[in-house]
């Protein structure tokens, strides 16, 4: 079980922040409790009796504010990962003191907190293969993205493609193209496609696996685009 902590006196950005991240910790597959404080005195209280892995601490607080919190988490524990919250730039230098991870700038940006959450996890062992969760025939299941060929949608219905199965669920690929990594890129109003198996562009349409997939022409300048940095990577 992972423990997060997001301190922050501003309970629309806690909002904010836990969404990304409880998105992304699905994704993973990973099992996780998210807790909230409004101040730097209850988290640092709450030390007593609970053990944290990641904390989002915000810098800009009232009275115990986000450096000294983080001072006295440091005076109890190493354990820990902190990563930063502010508006500020300038306060990010303060962070090397108390052996912060990283900083997060506000107004959010959904690359950035997933970045720094990947950091996090890999100093913490756990960063795995990702999953989307899905409902598929009264079961909940554990589609691993990375052995994903292609999603495609029918009606109301989401069909995931992989080379030995094809799991069907109830959703749009509008929610799934928002939710999955950037290289699930769309094709075509009907398919969302994994790059990572897209073997060559062939005009208008894509060759994955022994399957051709139609392309778009409103998705075919992005997809070239988006293949061409995939393949430069």
């Amino acid at each position: 079980m992972l423990n997060l902590v997001i301190c922050d006196d501003e309970r629309a950005l806690r909002n904010d922040l836990r969404k990304v991240l409880e998105t992304e910790l699905d994704l993973c597959g990973e099992t996780f409790k998210i807790a909230e404080f409004d101040c730097g005195e209850a988290l640092v209280r709450a030390l007593n009796d609970s053990a944290f892995d990641i904390i989002f601490l915000d810098i800009e607080m009232k009275d115990l504010d986000g450096v000294a919190t983080a001072r006295e988490i440091r005076k109890r524990t190493s354990a820990p990962e902190i990563i930063f919250v502010t508006s500020y730039p300038d306060f990010v230098f303060q962070g090397y003191e108390v052996q912060a991870l990283n900083y997060i700038l506000k107004p959010y940006q959904r690359e950035k907190i997933v970045s720094v959450l990947h950091t996090a996890l890999e100093r913490l062992g756990k960063d795995t293969e990702k999953y989307y969760l899905v409902e598929s025939k009264g079961q909940r299941l554990r589609l691993p993205l990375n052995q994903t060929l292609y999603f495609s949608s029918d009606k109301r219905s989401v069909n995931a493609v992989t080379p030995e199965d094809q799991y069907t669920f109830y959703g749009k690929l509008s929610d799934l193209e928002t939710e999955l990594p950037d290289h699930f890129v769309r094709i075509h109003n009907r398919y969302l496609v994994n790059l990572k198996y897209v073997q060559s562009l062939q005009g208008n349409s894509v060759l994955i696996g022994e399957e051709e997939l139609p392309v778009s022409r409103s998705c075919k300048q992005e997809l070239a685009i988006a293949f061409a940095k995939y393949m430069l990577d």
